[in-house]
């Protein structure tokens, strides 16, 4: 696995020689350096005499693999590199300016959404921190921020460098005994965007239609699964790669187990985020929830319609059904990871 990275993982060290184990000093030793500018394109490039023989990728069938989701999530997309650097102008045009702010409101255009672009290496990260650092000594308020998001991708990587086994395994020691449940229905029916909880499914819901999902979205539905059903987080991991085309296998390890306990500059352990009061602090007018949950809406959008469109015809999903009663009461599911949780830091 390789980064593609600002900084080089051997200059990031700590004042005693290792690697850094939490964000905020690895960030404070990184911000401030100087960043290679990027490469620049070759001006020219010269034909082999005779290409070699190849086959043809149409026949590689890469997409086969989605079934049907493949057209729902091909409109979403947008690939390449001319897409890449519309899209990191758009933002440092304007959203960069209320990032700080709108970085959290998964129905609010706030973000860069260039992750599926650096997944693919469609755009470089140096371009992108190059162009955000010039955005901040323009004066635009959220480039810092959009900075120090960038700086946790770096640190995921850095991580990866230095402890491969964060990708399978509890990063942090004492975790392998740690009582979570395995692939059960509970599990299930968060895949399938059908916990009875809105801003979960909308969250599962989002990633079939685009291949993506929002960040705050991607916290909850993952504190959801590893601490309301106390499901392995390597579960809902592997259902992330399988699922997300802005995959990205160091990002995706170091913040399941941030939100599971087990990671690096885990959230603590009593730290359960409720669903229903993030949804009422970051989605207050039910934006994003009717957005992608068809049974929350007197009359679905194209969005929440797709998702029945998207996902396997075996599930059996269909948008007349009533939308389905709660896995389990929240405070009953706060209340068990708590108790599973003390038992193991007693």
């Amino acid at each position: 696995m390789r980064a593609i990275s600002c900084t080089s993982h051997g200059e990031a060290e700590t004042g005693a020689g290792g690697f850094y184990r939490v964000f905020t000093p690895f960030w404070n030793a990184i911000r401030s350096r100087d960043v290679a500018l990027p490469t620049a394109a070759p001006k020219r490039l010269r034909a082999l005499p005779a290409w070699p023989g190849s086959e043809a990728l149409a026949d590689w069938r890469l997409g086969a693999a989605m079934g049907r989701g493949t057209d729902v999530v091909g409109r979403h997309a947008r690939v390449g590199e001319p897409r890449a650097r519309e899209k990191l102008d758009r933002f440092l045009d304007g959203p960069v300016g209320c990032y700080r702010q709108q970085r959290d409101l998964p129905a609010t255009d706030g973000t860069s959404r260039l992750s599926e672009n650096l997944t693919y290496g469609e755009i470089g990260i140096r371009q992108v921190w190059h162009a955000a650092r010039r955005a901040m000594e323009d004066g635009h308020g959220g480039a810092e921020a959009f900075l120090r998001e960038l700086g946790w991708r770096e640190f995921a990587y850095h991580l990866v460098h230095h402890t491969p086994g964060i990708v399978s395994a509890n990063w942090r020691d004492g975790w392998d005994s740690f009582p979570w449940r395995g692939d059960t229905d509970d599990a299930e029916r968060w895949r399938r965007g059908m916990t009875g909880e809105p801003f979960v499914d909308a969250a599962m819901r989002e990633m079939y239609v685009t291949g993506m999902m929002h960040n705050r979205s991607r916290m909850i539905a993952a504190s959801y699964l590893t601490k309301h059903l106390l499901t392995d987080w390597r579960i809902g991991l592997r259902w992330f790669e399988d699922c997300l085309i802005d995959w990205d296998p160091a990002a995706n390890a170091m913040g399941w187990q941030w939100v599971a306990g087990s990671g690096p500059d885990a959230a603590p352990y009593f730290r359960v985020f409720n669903p229903a009061t993030q949804a009422g602090k970051f989605d207050p007018d039910q934006e994003y929830r009717q957005r992608f949950v068809a049974e929350l809406a007197a009359d679905p959008g194209a969005d929440a319609l797709a998702f029945f469109d998207a996902v396997p015809k075996a599930w059996r999903l269909d948008a007349r059904a009533p939308y389905p009663a709660p896995v389990i009461a929240l405070s009953e599911g706060r209340n068990r990871a708590l108790a599973a949780y003390e038992a193991r830091n007693s």
